[in-house]
């Protein structure tokens, strides 16, 4: 096999592989106007409630009762939202053989590709002084606290963004755009914080996610490289601002 064979048979493959991703699953579930009215009106309402209240948790001492009483509270606000505004549905994707099945192992490796992106950002990132700072301030949380609480509550909340945003929002976005509206939404939510690495962070992702949403039909792909990406940023991005994280307690410890 000559080179350029190899290439072509190599380019093949990638084709077969990445095909079923750009290929939308057709909707199987529609609304009634009055429903998708209804659900325009708890989103709405949710949204605001929900991103006030992240500003809130992110505002209080790390490791503290009411952070993890108000982040769950954040959680419980996402998902009793998404399940008020009206059905939501869990998706599938097409699979070898055009066969459509539930969405397991690409999300997964959905989600660790992100974690390498961020990583290799993070690795600029702590370099820029501005962006040390905020990154370290959300970490702080990670670092000061319960492992077991910070994972419970961080996990909680990436399950529970995906229901709402990728689920109740998303839908209620309607035709117009719902993958750029669902992340704008997200980004301004975000924006509750004042934390510039969480919003930053919330565009690509929201992209990311938003794109699974509208590929595959439903919030399962979204949640579960939400929780990958998550649980692999807990783990291996607070080594990495060690020193930042240092100050930060120091900080934290003089209050």
């Amino acid at each position: 096999m000559t080179g350029r064979q190899a290439r072509r048979a190599l380019g093949d493959r990638v084709l077969r592989a990445v095909g079923p991703l750009l290929r939308s699953v057709p909707r199987d579930h529609r609304e009634t106007d009055a429903a998708f009215r209804r659900r325009r009106r708890v989103t709405g309402v949710v949204a605001v409630a929900g991103a006030s209240l992240l500003g809130v948790s992110l505002s209080t001492k790390p490791g503290s009762p009411r952070f993890y009483g108000l982040t769950l509270g954040v959680a419980g606000t996402w998902v009793a939202g998404g399940l008020a505004s009206g059905p939501l549905h869990l998706g599938r994707m097409f699979g070898p053989g055009g066969q459509l099945r539930r969405p397991v192992l690409t999300p997964v490796a959905s989600g660790v590709g992100a974690f390498g992106a961020f990583y290799a950002a993070a690795l600029v990132a702590r370099r820029i002084p501005l962006m040390e700072r905020a990154i370290g301030s959300v970490l702080r949380y990670a670092d000061q606290g319960s492992t077991p609480l910070v994972a419970t509550t961080a996990l909680a909340n990436g399950v529970a963004e995906e229901v709402f945003f990728r689920g109740a929002l998303y839908a209620a976005a309607g035709a117009r755009r719902p993958v750029l509206v669902s992340t704008a939404v997200y980004g301004l939510a975000t924006t509750a914080t004042r934390n510039p690495a969480l919003v930053l962070a919330s565009v690509p992702m929201g992209l990311l996610f938003g794109i699974q949403r509208r590929i595959t039909g439903g919030i399962q792909a979204p949640v579960l490289t939400h929780v990958v990406w998550s649980s692999l940023m807990l783990r291996y991005l607070p080594p990495l601002f060690a020193d930042r994280l240092a100050v930060e307690e120091r900080a934290s410890s003089a209050v």
